[in-house]
């Protein structure tokens, strides 16, 4: 045998656990290495559309939507409150409330969903916060965000009791009365900072600060795959399984 060859028995149920483990992390690996380009894409759009000027509605419209995704833009219309969808379980500053989505009707009668931002619980209902509840004809701006599908091991949405975990924008706007609509039902607004009467909603909640760690997780998984071929070979190796041309085993067999 050559200097440097070695000959490997596999034991069969030390090869039937590593085997599978091993292509696990592996996959793993790899990817959160393809989260890590999807989220690199995400902060480069971020990026990009947060510092384009902000868009009239219009423009939106004409353009693809979803590519403007965190884009500021500006419209006009008239809240729908009484059709207002609440998404549970959102935070804000360590606390636990909701965030209020009110379709606005536009001039011209077609229905887009603003997400106006958190509120306690406690104030859960309309009529606890009635100075926020703008009436007429309102100048809105916020920013540009695509419809959301459920995560996974994230509860579902139950419209028949007004409980969202995500924006279904198809769901919702067909809740609220709207027709389909190819364009529309791709993407909400969510309000920017600016204060609303009362203080409630608070705008402002979108999440521009998205962390990018899925580097160091791939690193992670592909150590454990390489730490469970050094425990796989040394058991081998102790056990006599595996031999190397021109070397003994520590124990001198």
């Amino acid at each position: 045998m050559p200097p440097g060859m070695f000959r490997l028995k596999p034991a069969l149920w030390p090869t039937l656990f590593t085997l599978p483990t091993l292509v696990l992390a592996l996959g793993l690996g790899f990817w959160q290495l393809e989260r890590r380009e999807w989220k690199r894409d995400i902060l480069d759009r971020i990026a990009t559309n947060q510092a384009a000027p902000v868009m009239p509605f219009a423009d939106l419209l004409a353009a693809d939507p979803q590519r403007h995704e965190y884009g500021k833009v500006r419209l006009a219309g008239t809240f729908m409150h009484e059709r207002e969808f609440h998404l549970a379980a959102r935070n804000h500053r360590n606390k636990v409330g909701l965030q209020i989505v009110t379709p606005v009707r536009l001039d011209d009668g077609r229905i887009v969903l603003f997400n106006r931002g958190w509120v306690p619980s406690e104030r859960k209902d309309p009529a606890r916060r009635a100075e926020g509840q703008l009436a007429g004809r309102q100048e809105l701006s916020g920013v540009v965000r695509r419809t959301q599908t459920g995560r996974w091991m994230a509860p579902e949405n139950a419209p028949d009791k007004n409980v969202w975990f995500h924006v279904d924008v198809p769901a919702i706007r067909a809740l609220a009365g709207a027709s389909p609509d190819a364009r529309l039902d791709r993407f909400f607004i969510e309000a920017d900072d600016r204060a609303n009467p009362g203080g409630i909603p608070i705008g402002g909640q979108t999440r521009l600060d998205i962390p990018n760690d899925h580097l160091q997780y791939a690193i992670t998984w592909f150590l454990v795959a390489l730490s469970l071929i050094g425990v796989y070979l040394a058991f081998h190796w102790q056990n006599g399984w595996l031999t190397v041309a021109g070397r003994r085993r520590p124990d001198g067999a």
